[in-house]
């Protein structure tokens, strides 16, 4: 039987309004510490650097809303991913490695299935992508369900075979005599004018679906019995055994979800058209772990995660600027880190506030 308050929600919510005060107090302090940072490094161009950070998204015009655009795209959807396993009561840490075999599997029909029909490549690309994402979590997720083998370790190693298994298959089938090729030009994702509203920006139709997803996962979470489900055994595994759910199978089925939303993402970045190849490098996919602060920042709420994107996104924009304020590349990287740093605080924020609000309520009476 489906729970009464499934199907009912509020927006304007006591709850919701916290998580919003909450997370906007832990931008603030992200963005205050960046100015001090500013006036340590150069005092005379401090505040000139610090409007940059502010207003530096908007350079260009349309355009740098089209970048921004882009860029929050990927995050939005690995933070979907992380978010989406914290509600569940997991910390699914391995997106980064789910989304690089999500990106080689895109990648590798983009670039050698040539004869699907043009209408259906990109999508045919993008499935393949969420489903090797959502294959490349379910050992962690069997592992966490059968064994109780904590989900964190074991995802971190999903991360570094993932990279090195990627980095070889790269070289056997998609590179053509060590130069990387370029995916097929029909299995590039659609614009659906985007770019005519933000002209010469990278932008494309990836956000939409982006944006379509978080209203998936928010229904998913907040509106069906499964979700429930899903985060009655985040809450208390044992308790919801005991109820009759499935708790070992709902926990297999909440990585394979997220693992999936992390391959889409790469799906999403790798199929825009922009240039953008993948690469063999030593080095762990950066969106995957951005995907980490976007989803504490958004307090796992896929509404929140989309906004917490666009912020990431919009400030990674701003400081791309920031060196015309004579300030080295290095102190762009110290800012925007101190801002994902403190998003971690968002939680302290939100459990700070309900104490208070609750203090109050308890005087009233």
């Amino acid at each position: 039987m489906m729970p009464k308050w499934i199907g009912k929600s509020n927006l304007l919510s006591e709850k919701n309004i916290v998580s919003l005060t909450s997370s906007i107090s832990a931008i603030l302090v992200g963005l205050l510490f960046g100015l001090v940072i500013l006036l340590i490094s150069n005092p005379s161009q401090a505040f000139a650097g610090f409007k940059t950070i502010l207003f530096g998204g908007f350079t260009g015009g349309f355009k740098g809303v089209g970048q921004v655009l882009y860029f929050a795209t990927p995050i939005i959807m690995t933070g979907l991913s992380v978010g989406f396993a914290f509600k569940t009561g997991l910390f699914n840490i391995g997106a980064s490695g789910q989304f690089i075999v999500g990106a080689y599997a895109a990648v590798l029909v983009g670039v050698r299935l040539t004869s699907l029909p043009p209408s259906i490549h990109w999508i045919v690309a993008l499935l393949a992508a969420a489903a090797a994402g959502g294959l490349w979590a379910l050992l962690p997720g069997i592992l966490k369900a059968y064994a109780n083998v904590n989900e964190v370790i074991a995802t971190i190693m999903m991360n570094y075979i993932g990279m090195y298994s990627v980095n070889y298959l790269v070289t056997r089938t998609v590179y053509d005599q060590l130069r990387n090729q370029s995916i097929s030009t029909v299995a590039v994702l659609p614009k659906w004018g985007l770019t005519t509203l933000f002209p010469r920006s990278s932008v494309n139709g990836g956000f939409f679906i982006a944006v379509f997803m978080v209203i998936v996962v928010h229904i998913l979470i907040n509106k069906t019995t499964f979700g429930y489900e899903l985060k009655a055994c985040g809450f208390n595994r044992e308790a919801s055994r005991y109820a009759g759910i499935n708790a070992k199978r709902n926990i297999v089925l909440s990585m394979v979800i997220a693992g999936a939303l992390a391959g889409i993402g790469a799906g999403l970045l790798f199929l825009a058209g922009s240039g953008k190849h993948i690469e063999v490098v030593d080095i762990l996919a950066v969106e995957g772990f951005n995907g980490i602060p976007v989803a504490l920042l958004g307090m796992s709420s896929p509404i929140g995660i989309l906004f917490a994107g666009l912020f990431i996104a919009y400030v990674t924009q701003g400081g791309f600027y920031l060196q015309l304020s004579n300030f080295v590349p290095e102190v762009i990287d110290i800012i925007i880190a101190a801002i994902i740093y403190f998003s971690a605080f968002a939680l302290i924020f939100k459990n700070i506030m309900s104490k208070l609000i609750k203090g109050r309520k308890e005087q009233k009476q």
